[in-house]
């Protein structure tokens, strides 16, 4: 079962909250929640058309609100607003925080691009 028992977020941390009616709980930072939103926006259409999200390093969540009895809709201070996050999602955002996150580490680094919105990554040719 993947309904959500409670939903707090830390603005000094940045991070929600979370706990399951199974008793799991756990914290995801709003800049995973970012940069893994489900929105056509940031997955595109189909394979492929992922848009590789940089310069997250300092986003927060503005709002929250539902979106029925299976979700929320998360919107970001950057702006983004089109995600919509279901319990079964935050559960798997949650069950495989590390590899979700070393997963867009290593996006980052093959694109030769940062977390900081203030740092830009340059490669010289020898």
């Amino acid at each position: 079962m993947n309904d959500i028992d409670r939903i707090h977020y830390s603005r000094t941390r940045r991070e929600l909250e979370l706990r399951f009616a199974d008793g799991r709980e756990g914290s995801l930072s709003a800049e995973l929640l970012r940069v893994c939103s489900p929105s056509a926006e940031v997955r595109g259409h189909g394979p492929g058309q992922e848009v590789l999200q940089v310069g997250k390093k300092h986003v927060a969540i503005a709002d929250i609100k539902a979106a029925g009895h299976y979700a929320i809709q998360l919107i970001f201070d950057d702006g983004h607003d089109t995600g919509i996050y279901t319990w079964s999602y935050l559960r798997d955002l949650l069950d495989h925080r590390d590899s979700h996150w070393q997963h867009y580490l290593s996006q980052l680094a093959q694109a030769g691009k940062s977390r900081d919105p203030d740092t830009q990554v340059l490669h010289f040719q020898p």
